[in-house]
């Protein structure tokens, strides 16, 4: 970590701009390491927004490089739902990484997306092009590409204003006591663990709406609504209730119930997308079947 005082003169003044003039970076890429808990103050991550108030101990950790350039296309697999000249909905299957990052140089979606679409927005940042959400490596199921900056910009306010609907289909371990509920508990990057996240007081405001569909042996078989769209929500939102995805090591999950269902990865799925077109104004409902692995272990579970 690097760290510096907070000059007298900084008080009142919000930490991502602090962080952006002390670190020598742009304030957009302070608040991307404040949102990803690389930035603390006094010991203790903090928004964005908070007024410094002077003299407090700051430190930050840059992420780790990236790699060099922009990401190029490469003919790789892909899936394509639904497609225009202004945006395109494919479904990402597991085991692939959405966008080039340290250790995925390529390979990723966004290079097979390259390939497929020519161009693609860069409001999101020339390494992630046509990224308007991700999903996490092991996930699968329906993802958002804008192909134009004014697509991108429509799409993001329309997640941020809660327009978009996305469900997931998760497998959690145990049964959940109630047939629908809500987690609001805000999200941050684990304390001691930073590859993990987890619910912590200073974390950012994170909703997610479930209810059950199935009750088997040993796991409720349910349907997730994020109101937000934190890293990793549906799987902390889980682990918080005590009831974590099946297959999910990472959050606590008993690896015996994964081997009993022969799950390799985290039991979850972005099955459905419902989001006004930004241009045509026309509602696009799409959604995808589970892939064979976890229909394959949802079958195991109802035959126990």
């Amino acid at each position: 970590m690097t760290g510096a005082s907070v000059p007298p003169d900084a008080a009142g003044r919000r930490l991502d701009e602090v962080v952006a003039g002390l670190a020598g970076v742009a304030r957009a890429a302070a608040a991307a390491w404040i949102a990803d808990g690389r930035v603390t103050v006094d010991g203790r991550p903090r928004p964005k927004a908070y007024r410094v108030r002077g003299g407090e101990a700051l430190a930050w950790e840059p992420p780790p490089a990236g790699p060099a350039g922009p990401p190029e296309a490469e003919d790789l697999p892909l899936t394509v739902r639904y497609e225009d000249e202004h945006l395109l909905v494919v479904a990402k299957a597991p085991g692939v990484v959405v966008h080039p990052a340290h250790g995925h140089a390529g390979g990723t979606l966004v290079n097979a997306l390259l390939h497929h679409a020519g161009t693609l927005s860069t409001a999101g940042g020339v390494d992630r092009p046509g990224i308007v959400h991700r999903l996490d490596k092991e996930t699968s199921g329906l993802l958002l590409v804008a192909r134009d900056d004014a697509t991108h910009a429509a799409l993001a306010r329309d997640l941020a204003g809660h327009r978009v609907d996305r469900r997931y289909l998760a497998l959690a371990q145990g049964h959940l006591a109630a047939a629908a509920g809500t987690v609001d508990a805000p999200i941050g990057r684990h304390p001691r663990d930073r590859k993990r996240m987890a619910v912590v007081p200073d974390g950012r405001h994170a909703v997610t709406h479930w209810q059950v569909h199935e009750r088997h042996p040993g796991v409720t078989y349910l349907e997730a609504r994020l109101e937000t769209g934190r890293t990793h929500q549906v799987r902390v939102h889980l682990a918080h209730l005590r009831h974590p995805l099946a297959g999910d090591r990472a959050y606590g999950a008993d690896p015996s119930l994964a081997a009993r269902l022969g799950l390799d990865r985290p039991f979850l799925h972005a099955w459905r997308l419902t989001f006004q077109h930004p241009v045509t104004g026309r509602e696009l409902d799409l959604t995808e079947p589970l892939p064979d692995d976890l229909a394959a272990a949802l079958d195991r579970a109802r035959a126990a």
